[in-house]
């Protein structure tokens, strides 16, 4: 079981078995035993809100004995708590299955992880490389006074 701690300061136990899946179908209509294709992950990495349906449900009956509901779960599920609910639900989720899918599920997750980190790794050089200030500056050449690029507002036009 894996627990992860929402805005609110409640802690969350994330525990998935037969009848946490069956909920999960049931509440949210995602079938988690496709997750070892990967699409579910995907979707489930992608998808904040989709996450958060995913684990109300699996944390139901936890959400109900603490006077939770759906909304109040919801609105205290953002920034850092996403990334700590989503690490929860993905490793009970490879715990959940037999030994042979378990370890291709722990290498589908590691890849989407690896591919994830390199996303963000590439998007800050690229925010961080003059390249961008360069393209800014060349897309503002031209709109200086007198160059002609911008219409003159019309109370700048002399009346005919």
């Amino acid at each position: 079981m894996k627990t992860f701690n929402d805005n609110a300061g409640r802690t969350w136990s994330v525990s998935l078995n037969i009848d946490a899946i069956k909920r999960v179908r049931a509440l949210a209509t995602v079938d988690l035993l496709e997750a070892v294709g990967g699409k579910v992950i995907d979707r489930l990495v992608d998808d904040p809100v989709l996450l958060c349906d995913v684990l109300y449900a699996v944390c139901k009956a936890e959400a109900d004995a603490k006077n939770v509901s759906d909304e109040a779960f919801g609105r205290a599920i953002s920034g850092d708590a996403i990334d700590a609910a989503t690490t929860a639900l993905l490793e009970e989720l490879v715990d959940f299955f037999p030994q042979a899918k378990r370890r291709i599920l722990g290498k589908v997750v590691g890849k989407i992880k690896a591919l994830q980190a390199r996303v963000l790794e590439v998007a800050e050089l690229r925010l961080d490389g003059p390249e961008l200030e360069n393209a800014m500056a060349e897309a503002l050449t031209g709109f200086g006074p007198g160059s002609g690029s911008l219409p003159e507002s019309p109370e700048s036009t002399p009346a005919p």
